[in-house]
């Protein structure tokens, strides 16, 4: 969900391809004829899923990027590069279809959108699988999916190289966990509440307790946004009582750049406590997960709660401030909004304290007991 590298969350750069001329690229670009097409909900860049009528793997993502991250073809090549990477790992990322010129994506203009911008298509493979956001989530997946988390960062981190990875050094990229100041010049959107007042409180306690605490975190490269729509899982098990899920899909890889793991698992408990009906409990389960690959340190342990208040507080700003540029996909936009809000106050009403105790007090549990597979 991202866009540029600077601190603009969102500019006017959304594709505007209906189905036919997405139909018509990937004939042109990829030499592919459709049999099949649908449009998928998306943040700020554009994907449909299509079928065509070719031998092997016959289903797709056609993903046209806006027009400003488009200006970044090295970011773009080493997201793409890391998916291959990590499904050669044995993760279930996609890879990509290259294009008739050999190559894993093309700078293509059109779109029914004002001006003449230019948009980078890649086709890459279809994941099968449900959205976490469509399940009801458990012990079992949210301990997944913090392994998850802390295994796709840590094989990034020490195996993948590319010449231009450097480009995931974002600065001041405002998805960035670090970036959570930079929030200010958005607040705006949220007008005068007291939503509005509790996000000012976190930015105020991030800049003074964990901006200084940042150079002793253990450095990495994140996925950045394993969300509850970006973590695809198929059900391994026949019981309705106690459902057995794997994940089968990692999508979305436009939010990497280098960081912290603890901003890894601090993401993924942000994003699983959206749909949770307990949504207080859900951070120990997920951080049991993560350390059982990686335990944290006491200094990464200690800025959990702002962090995870930190990714409530992009999320929502950030939403609010993109749904004034596209209210057409305001409903998209503001899915977090729903519970999110909710989560944020009660986390602060409840207290640093109380949230870590439980946090804590759950992860340590699974010393004694850890989850079939």
């Amino acid at each position: 969900m991202s866009s540029g590298n600077d601190c603009q969350p969102q500019t006017l750069t959304k594709p505007a391809f209906d189905e036919r001329e997405a139909a018509e690229l990937v004939d042109k670009v990829f030499g592919l004829k459709i049999s099949w097409i649908r449009s998928l909900p998306s943040y700020d860049d554009q994907n449909f899923h299509v079928r065509v009528s070719a031998e092997g793997a016959d289903e797709y993502v056609l993903k046209i990027t806006n027009s400003a991250d488009s200006q970044e073809p090295d970011l773009i090549e080493v997201q793409t590069q890391a998916m291959m990477f990590l499904s050669a790992e044995g993760f279930p990322s996609a890879t990509p279809y290259l294009t008739k010129d050999g190559n894993i994506m093309s700078l293509e203009s059109g779109g029914t959108g004002l001006g003449s911008k230019k948009y980078m298509v890649r086709l890459l493979t279809y994941l099968p699988g449900t959205p976490v956001a469509k399940i009801t989530t458990n012990a079992q997946i949210l301990y997944e999916i913090g392994r998850l988390a802390a295994s796709v960062d840590k094989v990034l981190s020490e195996k993948f190289q590319h010449p231009s990875v450097k480009s995931l050094r974002r600065g001041q990229f405002i998805w960035n966990l670090a970036n959570v100041p930079l929030l200010d010049q958005y607040v705006y959107a949220l007008g005068q509440n007291k939503y509005r007042a509790v996000v000012e409180q976190v930015i105020e306690q991030f800049e003074g307790k964990v901006i200084p605490k940042l150079s002793s975190f253990r450095a990495c490269i994140n996925h950045g946004d394993l969300n509850d729509h970006n973590i695809l899982v198929d059900s391994c098990s026949t019981s309705l009582e106690n459902p057995q899920y794997r994940v089968s899909g990692i999508l979305d890889f436009s939010d990497m750049s280098y960081g912290y793991y603890v901003f890894e698992v601090a993401i993924a408990i942000m994003y699983m406590m959206i749909e949770s009906p307990d949504p207080l409990s859900v951070g120990g389960h997920v951080l049991a997960g993560f350390e059982s690959i990686l335990p944290l340190t006491a200094e990464e342990r200690g800025a959990l709660f702002l962090l995870v208040s930190g990714r409530f507080a992009q999320s929502l700003v950030i939403a609010a401030h993109t749904a004034l540029l596209y209210p057409e996909n305001k409903e998209y936009l503001t899915i977090t909004a729903k519970t999110g809000w909710k989560h944020l106050m009660t986390m602060f009403e409840v207290g640093q304290e109380a949230v870590e105790k439980k946090w804590f007090e759950t992860a340590q549990a699974y010393t004694h007991h850890t989850p079939a597979p």
